[in-house]
Parts: C-alpha cells; sequence; structure tokens
C-alpha cells in the first residue's frame, strides 16, 4: 500500500489538535512529544504497525510502547483514530477522574496501552522483556509450514528514558542477546525538561548503540517518507541486531511560541492554543476536531488491519490442528497453576535434612519447572548462588532461543525492567533473582510489577545478616520491610524447606501480582515439631498456628523465615500457655478472613513478642501496643552468621526475657 502522505499529515495536525485541547482542557499534561512526533505516529498508526483495535491483545501483533509515558496523549490520539475503544469523549476527560485516558498510560485500563510507562527507561526494558518473550515465542510454536509469531516491538522514547541507567542496562543486554525484533526510536528533539539537552548530555548516541551491538539510522522525524523507508528496512532487515531509529524532531512542533525549546516540554504551550490550532489548519470553533476524510482514512485502514488478523487467524486454526500438543501448551497461559497440584508434584524433604531456603529452592524449583514449561528463569550473574537455574533446560540466547535460562549479567534494574515486559506480554511466565540486598536496584521495576499487577516471581536469596562475612553492605536488614509496604507485593520468607515449597507454589499459583520469595544463605534445621502438610499450606495463608499451647493461653511468639526457629526454642522454655505462630507473609495473612486471623492470633492475648533478624517497625501492627520486637534497628556487621546473630540479639534467649517482661 502507498504511503497516503497528504492525508497522514493532515491527521498529524488533528492529532496534534487532541492534545493541545486535552492539555488545554484540563491545564495539566505534556505537549512535547505528541506534537514533536505526530508524523512518525500517523505513519505507525496509519500505514506500519501491524495490530488489530478489534482484538487489542491479538497474538502477533506488533507491540507499541510509549517508554516516554508523559506523552501519553501523542498514545491516547492514535488509539482513538485507530479505532481502539478510547471514544472522543475520553479524550475530552484526558486526566480526569475514573477515565481511561490517565496521566500516563497504565496497563489494563486503556485499550491497546501494552505497559504501564511513568518513570522514564521502564518502558525500554519492557519492550525488551516483550522482544525475549517474542523470540521465545517463536522458538517454541512456530514450524515451518506456520510460523504463527513474527511480530515486532516498537518503543517511543526520549532523551529522558535514554539518559536513565535502566534503558541502558536494557539495551546492552538486547544488543547482546541480537534482539533483532526489537525497533526503538529515539525521538532526539535536543531538548530536556529543564533545559536544551546539551546541558546534560554530550554523548554520540549512533556511535554508542553502534557499540552495543545495534544498527542504527538517522532521520528527520518529520519528514514521513524518510521515517518509513527507516522503519521498514528495520523491520526486514537480517542483520541479527536490535534496531535504533534516531529521529530528530523539533519538540512541541505547532506552537511557534515554544517549539524546540524546554517550554515546549510540558503544558506551557497549552496557552497559545488557539494560535497553534489556526496555525494548523484547524476550525477555530471545533476542538477535539478530526476532519471526515481523516476518519474515513482511518476507518479504512482500520478494515485492513482486521484482515490481515483474520488472515492470521486462519494460520493458527491450521497450525492449532497440526500441533495440538504445541496448541494446549500456548492455551494453558490461561489457566493459573493450582498450589496443591504443584505441591504434589514436588517431594519430601528428609526429616533431617539441614539445607538453606535457597538451596530448598533449587530443589523445589525443579519439578514445578518440568510442571510448568512456559515458566523461565533468570539471574543476575548469581546462578552459582542463588541457584535457580532450570537444570533440565539451556541458556537463553542468540543460538537457543528455546533456552529457560537468562543470564542477565550485572543488570539488576534492566532484569527486573525485562522480566515486567516478558509478564506483560503474558505468554511466558518470568521468575528472576539476585541477593536481597539489591532489590534495592530493582525496586522500581518491582513497585511497577505491583502496580501493574504483573505475576512476575523473585527468587531473592541472602536474606538477612545470616549473610554473615559479607557484612553490613549485604545484609538487607531494612530491606524486607521495604518491600513489605508496597502495595500488591507479596514477601514471603520461609522458615524451612517445606515451608519454601508451600512458598513456590503459593506464588506460582498467584496470578494478579508479583511475589517475592525471600531466601537464606545458611543452612537451617527442619522444624520437624510443625506438620509438614500445616508448613506448606500455612505459607499459603502467610500464617499460621506452628505450634499450639497445651494450657491456657499466656503468650504468642511470631517468627518469620529463620528465626521462626528462636520462637519455637524460646516457648519450650516459656512453657504450656505458649503459642508460636509462623507469619512468613503478612500481606497473604492479611488477606484471610477475619475468622481466620483471629483464630491464629486472637484478640484476647496480648502478650505477644515477634522476631526477626530486621527492623522492628512494621511487627508492631502484629504484638500490639503492649507487645515487644525482637530485631535490629540498625546496620549489620561481618561476623560468621551464628556470632552477628548473637552480637545483634537476635537469640531464643532474647525472645524469653522479652516474653517474661511482659
Amino acid at each position: 500500500m502507498t504511503l497516503q502522505t497528504h492525508l497522514l499529515a493532515k491527521a498529524a495536525n488533528q492529532a496534534r489538535g487532541l492534545a493541545i485541547d486535552a492539555v488545554h482542557a484540563c491545564s495539566s499534561g505534556h505537549l512535547g512529544l505528541p506534537l514533536g512526533c505526530a508524523e512518525m505516529g500517523a505513519v505507525l498508526f496509519g500505514h506500519a504497525l501491524s495490530h488489530n483495535p478489534e482484538r487489542p491483545r491479538w497474538l502477533n501483533r506488533d507491540r507499541f510502547v510509549l517508554s516516554a509515558g508523559h506523552g501519553s496523549m501523542f498514545l491516547y490520539g492514535w488509539l482513538h483514530l485507530s479505532g481502539y475503544d478510547v471514544p472522543i469523549e475520553q479524550v475530552k476527560r484526558f486526566r480526569a477522574l475514573h477515565s481511561t485516558t490517565p496521566g500516563h498510560p497504565e496497563f489494563h485500563e486503556t485499550p491497546g496501552v501494552e505497559a504501564t510507562t511513568g518513570p522514564l527507561g521502564q518502558g525500554i526494558g519492557n519492550a525488551v522483556g516483550m522482544a525475549v518473550a517474542g523470540q521465545m515465542a517463536a522458538a517454541r510454536f512456530n514450524t515451518a509450514e506456520h510460523p504463527i509469531f513474527d511480530y515486532h516491538v516498537v518503543c517511543l522514547a526520549g532523551d529522558g528514558c535514554m539518559q536513565e541507567g535502566v534503558a541502558m542496562e536494557a539495551c546492552a543486554f538486547a544488543g547482546h542477546q541480537k534482539l533483532d525484533n526489537l525497533i526503538l526510536i529515539y525521538d532526539s528533539n535536543d531538548v530536556t525538561l529543564d533545559a536544551m539537552a546539551v546541558k546534560t548530555q554530550s554523548e554520540n548516541a549512533a556511535a554508542r548503540f553502534k557499540a552495543i551491538g545495534w544498527d542504527v539510522q538517522t532521520f528527520d522525524g518529520h519528514d514521513m517518507a524518510a521515517f518509513l523507508k527507516a522503519f521498514n528496512k528495520a523491520k526486514k532487515t537480517k542483520s541479527g541486531k536490535p534496531q535504533l531509529l534516531i529521529a530528530k524532531t523539533i519538540i512541541g512542533k505547532g506552537i511557534a511560541e515554544v517549539q524546540g525549546t524546554a517550554k515546549g516540554h510540558g503544558e506551557g504551550g497549552a496557552k497559545f492554543s488557539d494560535t497553534a490550532r489556526a496555525s494548523l489548519g484547524l476550525p477555530a470553533d471545533q476542538h477535539f476536531f478530526v476532519s471526515d476524510d481523516v476518519r474515513a482514512y482511518f476507518a479504512a485502514h482500520k478494515q485492513r488491519l482486521v484482515r490481515g488478523c483474520n488472515k492470521w487467524a486462519k494460520t493458527f486454526k491450521a497450525w492449532a490442528t497440526a500441533n495440538p500438543e504445541k496448541a494446549a501448551l500456548l492455551e494453558s497461559r490461561n489457566t493459573a497453576p493450582n498450589a496443591a497440584a504443584l505441591l504434589a508434584k514436588i517431594p519430601a524433604f528428609p526429616a533431617d535434612a539441614k539445607l538453606a531456603t535457597r538451596a530448598a529452592g533449587r530443589d523445589v524449583l525443579q519439578p514445578l519447572a518440568a510442571e510448568l514449561p512456559l515458566l523461565f528463569g533468570g539471574s543476575a550473574d548469581l546462578y552459582g548462588s542463588t541457584l535457580n537455574y532450570i537444570a533440565a533446560d539451556k541458556d537463553f540466547d542468540p543460538t537457543n532461543r528455546g533456552g529457560r535460562n537468562i543470564r542477565f549479567g550485572i543488570r539488576e534494574h534492566g532484569m527486573a525492567a525485562i522480566a515486567n515486559g516478558v509478564a506483560y506480554d503474558g505468554l511466558f511466565r518470568p521468575s528472576i533473582a539476585t541477593f536481597l540486598v539489591f532489590a534495592d536496584y530493582s525496586r522500581p521495576a518491582m513497585r511497577l510489577a505491583a502496580l501493574a499487577k504483573l505475576p512476575v516471581l523473585y527468587i531473592y536469596t541472602h536474606d538477612s545478616v545470616g549473610v554473615g562475612e559479607d557484612g553490613p553492605t549485604h545484609q538487607p536488614v531494612e530491606t524486607i520491610s521495604g518491600l513489605r509496604v508496597i502495595p500488591g507485593l507479596d514477601v514471603i520468607r520461609p522458615a524451612d524447606s517445606e515451608e519454601t515449597a508451600g512458598a513456590f507454589a503459593a506464588a506460582l499459583e498467584r496470578t494478579d501480582g508479583p511475589t517475592l520469595l525471600a531466601l537464606t544463605r545458611q543452612n537451617l534445621p527442619m522444624l520437624n515439631e510443625i506438620p509438614l502438610q500445616t508448613r506448606r499450606e500455612g505459607a499459603a495463608k502467610g500464617g499460621y498456628i506452628a505450634v499450639k499451647e497445651s494450657a491456657a493461653l499466656t503468650h504468642i511468639l511470631i517468627g518469620t523465615g529463620s528465626e521462626l526457629q528462636l520462637a519455637l526454642a524460646a516457648a519450650k522454655t516459656l512453657g504450656a500457655g505458649v503459642r508460636v505462630v509462623s507469619l512468613p507473609c503478612t500481606s497473604r495473612f492479611d488477606r484471610q478472613s477475619a475468622e481466620y486471623r483471629e483464630s491464629v492470633l486472637p484478640a484476647a492475648c496480648r502478650r505477644r513478642v515477634a522476631v526477626e533478624a530486621g527492623v522492628t517497625i512494621l511487627w508492631h501492627k502484629y504484638v500490639g501496643l503492649d507487645g515487644k520486637v525482637v530485631g535490629i534497628d540498625r546496620f549489620g556487621l561481618s561476623a560468621p552468621a551464628p556470632l552477628a546473630f548473637k552480637e545483634l540479639g537476635i537469640t531464643a534467649e532474647a525472645v524469653v526475657a522479652a516474653a517474661q517482661s511482659l
């Protein structure tokens, strides 16, 4: 199909008008990118992308990610024109309460939005993850006769995204992995929010990306034919490299008073809307204007897109008939695993085992990976320590796209953003690993996973001062509590190997948000005084009675992770009226019924002690004003683990003393 330059140029200016009117109406938002990238938007959504507005989650669509999420009116305008369920009424309600056009794109809220992109750079990482998923899907499901997956991932980013470290981590990974289904469009307008870009950057982006294994093209971003030529070349290239398209644009183009300056970034230009609309050829008396010929063009283009999708659907049907096992595997992505069924696949640990929960996690992971073939694992250069390598499989790399183990290198933030991209895509289940203290490096992406309700599994090890000799820099005394306060993130800290089995099964059953498993470096005893099934099922509930009092209830001791053994030991000293509660996951426990929570932690018993080798502040929710917490409100120290626990006062004797003082 020939590029309809005249109509698409009109569409570009009318998309500019939609952005100007929307931002002016709410006196809030960002005009720079929607106006500066309008011609590229017209080419992408009016000609070049393969997608289907009637089926926003069509499996073989090109994925478009707006990493520069502040430019959300770019995306909303083009989704509206393309025929997605983003009606003009919602465009007019930009940034309004309960609209489907929030300030930054939000996954699940707006049809056609592939990822929640607010913090700059995250979308680039997400796009890399989607490209990984695309390569994995092609390797697992395509056949010579029926290549059902051949989509591209297209990401639009600006200088702010490119300056963020997470973006460069992801881009280096993409270059090394030769993700040739990835196209990154760099809106290079020489402006950042505060000032001209020369104030904060001087690197040669083209040379930088070529050095890390990308193909690079540079062109005028307002020349639609030049952009289409570059885009088509990027799509068709056989170089085996990801593609960077550097588009030289004018920020805020169309508002003469601010275009090309830092003032064009935000809503500053909206006050000049009348003169801008006139210069763009938009009628003075019709705001949110789209001409009949532009609407007719996009309506016809939508039908072309639908026909393309329908043609693919016939290929897909033939593929499913010819490959029923592959079809069943693909369909399995839509069914949540059952925790009880998963637990049945995990053999019981020997009663005399003494394993670190990271080692127990390694043993638990293997049968679960066999049961869940769409699960993959990755590690930030720490497989030898995090022990989450899927032993029956091999590495994912350019020579083996079917591998289920990804070596991310020392890129914790990029790894987490990439995992989010895989989860957004919805074909595969990502799990990733590093040391728990380095959750601080991946936390922004973890927060977004919780916000977007992505089922990412974090297998983060070395969970406390039990790290020992590595010292306070590697001892995450505050990290567990810091992660627990993220809404929607489950943090499970199992106490022994059987609780670890229950934690893995519970985490994989959950599909409405992320879960972090905090696992130990040091060996832990099997807590055989608690029945095996109680430990496994209790971990899924988040909290349970580990040992019930055998006389009138006087005290409740609450332990979690490696410190549960201390509560159990203290109870033996304190006597028959003491109950021990294991609380490996506070958020899962809080989601249980009020009746269940009362049965575990009866309100009438106010003599409570909690013990954890970390900061104490969150535990007061469970011990109350009368209770006490044995913990560490300081950083750790370098010493063998047993000595570190003793020096810091995390002992059974300290728990006994705290209980006796109540």
